[in-house]
């Protein structure tokens, strides 16, 4: 797996694309897949951030982050552009972000108020993909997964 910012520094172009398409509404808004104790998918609205050189995203307790609490995996996709039909999607482990200064940074620079109950995660990046539909169909795919023997940050484990 490997942090944001690592996926961007490999994939500068891909990355933006995903985080115009992320934050194309304002804040960042995707649709969170995750595994349910019965093996299904579970899919739900959420609002990632881009702060520093992580992914983020601030969950309540909810079954989403109960999921994401007993396995880590996720897939993220971007909401619908009102424009064109182009899409964004990202795989990988969701990491708990431990009490400290990363997430006190976080929390303040998004305002988000302890008192509700929240954990922070990090969504690490296993594979990205946009696919961008403007000369219509098939969409044309740019893709990306992490490399073999990527060096992933020490505090992505």
């Amino acid at each position: 797996m490997a942090t944001w910012s690592q996926f961007a520094e490999s994939e500068p172009l891909l990355a933006a694309s995903i985080q115009a398409l992320m934050h194309q509404y304002g804040p960042g808004m995707a649709y969170l897949a995750t595994v349910r104790p019965d093996g299904g998918p579970r899919l739900h609205p959420v609002s990632p951030v881009i702060a520093g050189d992580g992914l983020y995203c601030f969950l309540v307790d909810s079954p989403k982050r109960r999921d994401l609490e007993r396995d880590g995996r996720y897939a993220l996709h971007s909401y619908p552009s009102e424009e064109v039909d182009d899409e964004a999607y990202l795989t990988g482990l969701a990491i708990p972000v431990p009490p400290g200064p990363e997430r006190d940074r976080i929390a303040a620079a998004y305002s988000a108020a302890p008192q509700a109950g929240w954990k922070l995660f990090e969504f690490t990046v296993e594979t990205a993909m946009h696919a961008r539909y403007q000369r219509g169909w098939p969409p044309e795919y740019q893709t990306w997964r992490v490399p073999a023997g990527m060096v992933v940050a020490d505090r992505v484990q």
